[in-house]
């Protein structure tokens, strides 16, 4: 009976040290929240800008929704504040308390949600998501891929022709490598800092920015291949 009571001591001593440090993760998250954001579909095709207050708000904390929103997203239209559930939870909420959307941050600013039969919503600092606009607008446009070596081996084009989900169209110019033929991808998208294509079989490529403005597909190999703005 001693060591239980021994152990139970230990144990709510360690609750009671935690305590404190937990609660100041959910403090300093709705410190840090109010302000402007993009709320948006993964990339972006439809996009609504939403103003995080620190007033309070019958169960929650006051926020507006630029008018364009309810077109967009239809979902925004039952929300009428924001909260912060747990410790790390974002949420946009109806009259009721209850939750239209919950976020979590998966990368600094930048918050997931998901809706059950709908998908993923992305939650990110409005300043941060427009620079991400830009970046995006710059990929549209004819790409080379080449190896390590520099050799090109296909051209590419990247549109801004949607085609579901949050991709867009992406064509094969003719003689291109085998290995790129086979792959053929259809879709494109910018996620996270990387370029992603698609095929219609389903496979993906990915590609993240080097230390030379060039674009290499990762996992990296001791034979890159490397897309090139052209």
């Amino acid at each position: 009976m001693r060591i239980l009571r021994v152990l139970a001591f230990a144990i709510a001593a360690c609750l009671a040290a935690m305590s404190p440090a937990l609660a100041q993760d959910a403090t300093s998250l709705k410190k840090s929240m109010p302000g402007q954001w993009e709320l948006s579909t993964t990339e972006r095709s439809k996009t609504c800008v939403v103003t995080l207050k620190a007033d309070a708000a019958g169960q929650g904390y006051k926020l507006e929704l630029e008018p364009a929103c309810k077109a967009a997203l239809p979902f925004t239209k039952d929300i009428v504040a924001w909260s912060v559930k747990g410790l790390d939870i974002v949420r946009l909420q109806d009259a009721t308390g209850e939750a239209v959307i919950d976020f979590t941050e998966v990368e600094a600013g930048i918050f997931e949600g998901l809706r059950q039969g709908e998908g993923v919503y992305i939650l990110q600092d409005l300043a941060a998501a427009r620079s991400m606009a830009k970046s995006m607008d710059q990929m549209i446009g004819d790409w080379s891929m080449v190896r390590g070596n520099g050799q090109p081996i296909c051209g590419l084009t990247l549109t801004n022709t949607e085609a579901g989900q949050d991709n867009f169209q992406v064509f094969l110019k003719p003689k291109c490598d085998p290995a790129i033929a086979q792959f053929n991808p259809t879709q494109w998208r910018l996620e996270r800092g990387q370029i992603i294509l698609m095929s219609k079989s389903g496979d993906v490529w990915q590609f993240e920015a080097d230390d030379n403005a060039q674009w290499r597909r990762v996992p990296d190999t001791a034979d890159p291949l490397i897309m090139l703005r052209q």
